[in-house]
């Protein structure tokens, strides 16, 4: 048997090729994106991404009901935008395999919040399955899709930041090609809403079914050690109840504990898990995010359980975490991890060459509130820019700069990204000119979605799989929506953007600017690729005036003599240091030498 490192995303993306998914979507978002970047190395499946989650999820539930295998990806936010479809697709019911991947992240590693997405499940009452490492992140794809099909059921498959990044030996198989059912037309299940009240009892039908399947699937297992099922608490035993990743740093602190692992999270084997619970004297309840499993068992009587209580709702589990948690309340043998080494952090920053600079640098002179949104932009907010006073969601910042200019805020920015723009920015600024606005909106078009490792969109030319596709105009798109006052400019260009930004605060009435130029961190805008040579200081000329450093630029650094100095390594030759230095001291190398 042939096995491979991977990662937990990789394994995902290698479980639906092998279980015969044909259709895949989704949005970018940490820390799913990895998923669809190596499900569309397959050429038997057909994995694009969407213009929003929302779409991803309605094109996938489309697919699905026409009988293929499908697999939708999206961070846990996405499943926000998406919730619409989420939580009336189950009424219907599918007929291909549909597994939704929500990718949680706990610790807002790339985040605007913490969300446990169980609690969206529950409400939507859709199963929820949870791999602990590479190998089940595969093997639960297959499982799911089987399980979407016996029950005709959408199924959530949850992971969270560590397990989609961590890496596993993962033992591969081959690809089974699932023939597509035939879809039946069905007007009460399918069409009309008035309808889906006949298709209310079945789902309760259904959760029933899937209670007493929780009973008895292998993926929900007990490792027992000392205490034995059905025996009385002996003094001092202790168990653990987990699920996810936790079940790895549970087994590494405790390992002479007896562990009830569940794959299966929602809805829970209530049966298994009190007579588990009556085994024991103390069981801990250790799961990432919120208290859902602890609750259930309150619910249903449990009172030897030490949870959120010990390990906390904040943040993200670790095996320190644990050990320190358990160590408060001593009732287990741990590992020590005293002598381990802490990593490093390390602050968030623009890449060198980001043509986000210029437009920061500008907001930050004006002096105006800035409603920024989800980006690489977001850095604005920080220093030295100081230039975003507000992010909320995808989306978000036109209608928040709408808003803070009906509250009196006369001089207010709303700023978005290209990709943004298109994945929820349009049908707000078409409401904001609807509604007579006068809002300056800048949107920052470098081509890509930036900040999740620069994927396509609908705005980019290419698709998922590298084809070209028709180009969204944006400048077409924000006509369209009524605004009369569109200018674009090179985002590099550090007086045009200032001059752009400055006449369209003075118009009036709705008014765009378009900062264009590609992210620096697609292939493209390699020096090599643009022929383009590093920019240097020529000491003769410079004046220590530090000019140069007012562009905030990481390749720009200082020698012990006090000139400054490019890395050259670093280097992107955006050219925006050398149009600030009024001794013409900065140029390219080749000019130079």
């Amino acid at each position: 048997m042939t096995k491979q490192l991977l990662s937990g995303n990789e394994a995902i993306a290698r479980g639906a090729w092998e279980a015969g998914v044909k259709f895949a979507s989704g949005y970018p978002g940490t820390p799913s994106t990895e998923i669809l970047e190596n499900l569309a190395k397959y050429p038997e499946v057909d994995a694009q991404w969407s213009a929003n989650e929302k779409v991803a999820f309605e094109e996938g539930m489309g697919a699905a009901i026409g009988g293929l295998r499908v697999l939708v990806t999206m961070k846990m936010v996405g499943l926000n935008v998406a919730a619409d479809p989420f939580m009336v697709f189950p009424y219907a019911g599918t007929n291909g395999g549909f597994v939704l991947i929500s990718a949680d992240d706990p610790g807002m590693h790339s985040s605007q919040n913490e969300q446990d997405n169980r609690y969206l499940a529950l409400m939507a009452k859709v199963p929820v399955l949870e791999p602990s490492d590479a190998q089940e992140c595969k093997d639960y794809i297959e499982f799911g899709l089987e399980l979407s099909e016996a029950h005709e059921t959408p199924v959530m498959m949850r992971t969270t930041t560590r397990l989609a990044h961590h890496k596993g030996l993962v033992a591969l198989g081959d690809r089974v090609e699932v023939s597509r059912k035939e879809f039946t037309p069905d007007v009460k299940r399918f069409s009309v809403p008035i309808y889906r009240k006949l298709r209310r009892p079945e789902v309760e039908k259904r959760l029933e079914r899937l209670r007493e399947f929780a009973e008895s699937t292998p993926i929900n297992r007990v490792e027992w050690r000392a205490s034995q099922p059905g025996a009385a608490a002996a003094k001092g035993s202790v168990g653990v109840v987990t699920s996810g990743i936790a079940y790895q740093y549970v087994r590494e602190v405790m390992p002479a504990a007896s562990v009830f692992r569940l794959g299966l999270t929602h809805p829970l084997p209530s049966r298994s898990l009190i007579e588990f619970c009556a085994a024991h004297e103390t069981v801990y309840v250790v799961e990432e995010g919120e208290a859902f499993i602890e609750s259930h068992l309150a619910a249903l009587g449990a009172t030897n359980m030490i949870g959120k209580s010990a390990f906390g709702v904040i943040g993200e589990y670790s095996p320190d975490r644990i050990a320190a948690a358990i160590a408060a309340t001593p009732t287990a043998p741990m590992q020590d991890f005293s002598k381990e080494i802490a990593m490093l952090p390390r602050p968030p920053m623009f890449c060198v060459g980001c043509g986000h600079r210029t437009v920061f640098d500008v907001l930050r002179q004006l002096k105006v509130t800035v409603a920024g949104d989800i980006g690489c932009y977001t850095m604005g907010a920080l220093p030295p820019y100081e230039a975003e006073h507000t992010t909320f969601c995808m989306g978000a910042s036109i209608g928040t700069a709408f808003g803070l200019e009906r509250a009196g805020h006369e001089r207010t920015v709303a700023i978005i990204g290209d990709s943004t723009f298109v994945h929820a920015g349009i049908p707000a600024l078409i409401d904001a000119v609807f509604n007579g606005s006068g809002l300056t909106l800048v949107i920052l078009d470098n081509s890509t979605t930036g900040m999740t490792g620069q994927q396509p969109h609908p705005g980019a030319g290419t698709t998922l799989k590298g084809k070209p596709a028709p180009k969204l105009d944006l400048e077409a798109m924000v006509r369209a929506a009524g605004v009369k006052q569109v200018q674009i400019v090179d985002t590099w260009q550090r007086k045009e953007v200032g001059r752009a930004i400055r006449a369209a605060l003075l118009q009036g009435e709705p008014s765009v600017v378009i900062a264009r130029g590609p992210c620096m961190r697609l292939p493209e805008m390699k020096l090599s690729e643009r022929a383009a040579s590093p920019y240097v200081v020529d000491e003769s000329l410079c004046t220590k005036c530090d000019a140069c450093f007012k562009v905030w630029c990481p390749a720009i650094t200082r020698t012990a003599e006090g000139f400054p100095i490019i890395d050259t390594l670093d280097c992107t030759a955006c050219t925006v240091c050398a149009q600030v230095c009024p001794t013409e001291a900065i140029g390219p190398v080749d000019s130079r030498q």
